[in-house]
């Protein structure tokens, strides 16, 4: 494989959604801007069900990577497919049919703020044509209650939200096509702990209840360990570990250490265990 060289052979032209490969396969990935290297030969695959939780320090490319998954960004060289097709080789109109599979909750919502809540949420449904225009509503009205929202929302604007508003509308947007994959940007960030905590449990019931894949990056560590089936490490351009918290905290690595062990880790860690024997 040459330098520049991102494909990983040919697909199938035939997404996979049973389950039978990972949801998402990276091998051999390099990420270059010029002559800085963000990503060497970086390995990860994400399997069907799991909330894969990807943290790192700054400058690791953990946003990156999202981007990449998504089809935003292409790296200079090795593969990323998902469902089982490479996203850097295949059609505009095959990366549309892959996105249909998706929903993506942005770190500050990105809602349109010209449009209200519901035309926000109806916005996929609508592009896309999945529905005829008199089942739209009550297929929003749907994803709102899904979400905790109530219809009395469904015509404000979303300048009148309040900042956990704004994450439940663009959650409900994420879902507006019943996808099978989520990926989150920081889904908490700008919360209050209690808004935080809320918005964790829902993701939690709809990863449950829809058996969704969730892909996610944040810096929160109460996030992270309350939500995570398995937790990638990136650092020293790669992934340095892969694996349940239990199983990282056991890893003997300073980055690891630090970040899991340290003062933060320490007290996310107690407020996990606090919440988990309440809970037994």
């Amino acid at each position: 494989m040459t330098e520049d060289d991102n494909s990983c052979g040919p697909g199938t032209g035939e997404l996979t959604l049973d389950g039978s490969v990972p949801i998402v396969d990276i091998t051999g990935l390099w990420t270059k801007y010029g002559r800085t290297v963000v990503h060497q030969d970086l390995n990860l695959e994400i399997e069907q069900g799991e909330i894969m939780s990807i943290v790192g320090g700054s400058g690791t490319g953990k946003t990156t990577l999202l981007r990449q998954m998504l089809g935003l960004e292409r790296p200079a060289r090795g593969c990323v497919k998902v469902f089982g097709e490479d996203i850097s080789e295949i059609t505009a109109e095959q990366l549309q049919q892959l996105r249909n599979h998706w929903g993506m909750l942005f770190q500050q919502g990105a809602l349109y703020s010209a449009l209200t809540v519901f035309e926000n949420i109806a916005q996929p449904m609508r592009e896309l044509k999945v529905l005829p225009e008199d089942l739209v509503r009550d297929a929003v009205l749907l994803k709102m209650n899904m979400v905790g929202l109530g219809p009395e929302q469904a015509n404000k604007m979303p300048s009148d939200l309040s900042g956990g508003m704004v994450k439940r509308v663009a959650l409900a947007r994420a879902l507006a096509l019943e996808p099978k994959l989520l990926f989150l940007d920081e889904p908490t960030a700008g919360l209050d702990p209690d808004l935080s905590e809320a918005f964790v449990a829902l993701i939690k019931s709809l990863h449950r209840e829809l058996g969704l894949t969730v892909v996610m990056v944040t810096h929160d560590l109460d996030t992270l360990f309350a939500l995570s089936t398995r937790i990638a490490v990136l650092a020293e351009k790669h992934v340095i570990a892969l694996g349940p918290l239990q199983d990282l905290l056991k890893v003997d690595h300073p980055f690891i250490k630090e970040f899991f062990l340290g003062d933060r880790g320490r007290r996310a860690l107690e407020a996990l265990d606090e919440k988990t024997n309440k809970e037994t």
